[in-house]
């Protein structure tokens, strides 16, 4: 540059000349900067003391600015390979970076390395829009990360993105907010718009997730990998044939196939979800048997991310059923959940279908995750325990795996892994016509009544959802006449009996006694209570300790023991003062007759019998 070399007098200084030179250059960054300076120390040399008010003066007068319907001045994004060209008002940008000259004459830095707008994602569900941001660092590569509005045109919420290695800090995030926003207003018809959704599934509009065209996703970026795996792949023929092979064998797997299919059947007829358990010995093909449910939907191999194990924590769990929402929760490795007691509380949540409602840190609430599908779990021991709550044992269909599940496992995975991905496309297609609706309702309905009063409402609920989904795939998807029947679930059923937390804690305590019959002896040493014919006294302390012991609520159980005929209380309490060791002390009393007769029941005798005399 010849003319930076001049040196100007100081009678030069008040003509036009200088400032004429350096206005031609205001949109070369860098070039106007080395001559801003060169002219600055010139002047300085000369004597001359106002050179910047010179230059203010001389850039108002003659620059364009923009203001109200006035021409502006549009700059075009100038990178590399870029993905888009946009628009930048008086923003340079370009692989040096993106800049603009100051009203101080000095340059605004928005960033050293190309970034940009590339797209605008709708949220189907909530109408929130995000922006997907491309950026490059020494000509690497485009990268991209998506994120919120309200972050990107944030100063405090922008510096956040210094964790996907874009170049921000207290030093240029307003100059770089600024940027982006100037970016998107100036470009909002050239910048292409899509739907997204953060989750899998049904979404707010009636359609299913990721079936549709044009669609992105922009939910927490660690279930990418997990969205991308739900997709056809390979040679439908190939799954089919082995799918009907696994058909023809045990109930087990099939079982576990049908769950499958049946998670988003519960959406469709407006059921309660539930929980499938396979558990049993290593080595029977339980894991193999939930690989065979996610190749429905979804990529099985190592890696895809689909099976998850509950190797995490309540809220990660929380956030992973939102986001499959409809599709299948498939959950391997139980015995890797430490508290297996306090697991029911877990149990709960998955079948509630709803997370736990937290505070926001800006303020009000965050959006409470939701899903409807169903659980498949796998684990070397069930999940519920003679403690177990009434609800959480409802909620769960269990089935033993004592034997193999298939006859060739390896032989399955090669072909799984390889074909997946197109019953779940093809059954949901199927499923999405209110005419199929209608008939998944009926055969909800017949199964409902075959299975019968046995067990519990809950249990019930699910064996029939689960043979609904597996009648409606036997007829759209397997087409070979093997669907799952009443007796083929019934045994994994629990009775009415089996899950009344009332029944299971009578009979703990009723064991407890038989095995510490000894401590009831009036010389026993510690004592436990007393014993008068049928009637078995446990001294209070002693019976709120075992009940804590074994998981048992001790005033519930004393109400159900109330309810049920067997209690002896006090006037006014569950309680009853008697007799221990010669002493009065607080006592639950409880009648472990065989049976117990209400006072208006007529007792059974052989003819000639009399029950009194």
């Amino acid at each position: 540059m010849d003319e930076i070399r001049k040196e100007y007098s100081r009678e030069e200084f008040n003509t036009e000349e200088p400032y004429r030179l350096l206005f031609e250059h205001k949109d070369n960054g860098f070039a106007y900067l080395q001559l801003y300076n060169d002219l600055n120390a010139n002047a300085e040399r000369v004597g001359f003391r106002r050179f910047g008010t010179m230059v203010k003066a001389y850039m108002k007068q003659h620059e364009e600015r923009r203001s109200g319907l006035s021409s502006v001045v549009n700059n075009l994004t100038d990178f590399k390979d870029q993905p888009i060209e946009l628009l930048t008002g008086d923003w340079i940008a370009n692989d040096d970076g993106i800049l603009r000259r100051n009203g101080e004459q000095g340059m605004d830095v928005a960033c050293v390395h190309p970034i940009l707008p590339v797209q605008r994602l709708v949220n189907i569900d909530d109408g929130t829009v995000r922006l997907r941001i491309m950026f490059r660092r020494d000509f690497r590569g485009w990268r991209e990360v998506i994120a919120n509005k309200s972050t990107l045109f944030s100063s405090r919420e922008i510096k956040k993105l210094a964790d996907k290695d874009i170049s921000v800090s207290d030093k240029n995030a307003a100059f770089l907010v600024e940027y982006l926003q100037d970016l998107e207003d100036l470009n909002h018809n050239t910048i292409p718009e899509a739907q997204s959704v953060s989750h899998l599934g049904w979404t707010s509009n009636g359609l299913f997730s990721p079936y549709m065209e044009n669609l992105e996703f922009d939910g927490l970026e660690n279930f990418r990998k997990v969205f991308e795996s739900v997709h056809p792949y390979g040679d439908y023929e190939k799954w089919l044939g082995m799918a009907r092979k696994v058909r023809q064998a045990g109930s087990a797997a099939r079982i576990a196939l049908a769950a499958a299919f049946a998670s988003i059947v519960i959406k469709a007829i407006g059921k309660l979800n539930f929980l499938l358990h396979l558990w049993g010995g290593s080595g029977t093909g339980k894991t193999v048997a939930q690989l065979l449910a996610v190749s429905v939907w979804a990529d099985p191999n190592d890696g895809a991310g689909y099976l998850q194990t509950f190797n995490g924590t309540l809220v990660g769990l929380e956030q992973l059923a939102g986001f499959v929402n409809n599709l299948p929760l498939i959950l391997d490795e139980f015995q890797l959940v430490k508290d297996k007691k306090s697991f029911e509380q877990t149990v709960y949540m998955l079948c509630e279908g709803i997370g736990k409602t937290r505070g926001a840190k800006a303020g009000g609430l965050q959006k409470t995750p939701t899903w409807k599908n169903c659980t498949i779990t796998s684990g070397e021991s069930p999940i519920t325990h003679a403690a177990s709550g009434a609800g959480a044992v409802n909620r769960i269909i269990e089935i033993e795996c004592r034997e193999m599940l298939f006859e060739d496992a390896v032989e399955v995975l090669d072909v799984i892994r390889s074909n997946y991905g197109y019953a779940g496309k093809l059954f949901m297609a199927f499923i999405s016509t209110d005419q199929a609706k209608e008939k998944a309702a009926g055969l909800y309905k017949q199964f409902y009544r075959d299975i019968g009063t046995s067990s519990t409402e809950k249990q019930t609920m699910a064996a029939a959802i689960l043979l609904t989904a597996d009648a409606l795939a036997t007829e759209w998807i397997f087409c070979d006449g093997r669907g799952l029947t009443v007796g083929d679930i019934e045994p994994y059923l629990h009775s009415r009996e089996a899950v009344d937390i009332g029944a299971r804690g009578y009979e703990y305590i009723q064991d407890f006694y038989v095995s510490n019959a000894a401590r009831f002896d009036p010389s026993a040493d510690p004592c436990y209570g007393s014993v008068s014919g049928d009637e078995v006294r446990i001294i209070k302390s002693v019976f709120e300790r075992i009940c804590e012991e074994g998981g048992y609520n001790p005033r519930a159980l004393l109400s159900w023991l109330d309810q049920a005929g067997r209690l002896s209380k006090g006037k006014d309490n569950l309680y009853k003062s008697a007799k221990v060791n010669g002493k009065a002390a607080r006592c639950a009393c409880i009648n472990m007759a065989e049976k117990i007769y209400p006072q208006e029941e007529f007792i059974p005798v052989e003819d000639g019998e009399l029950p009194f005399k």
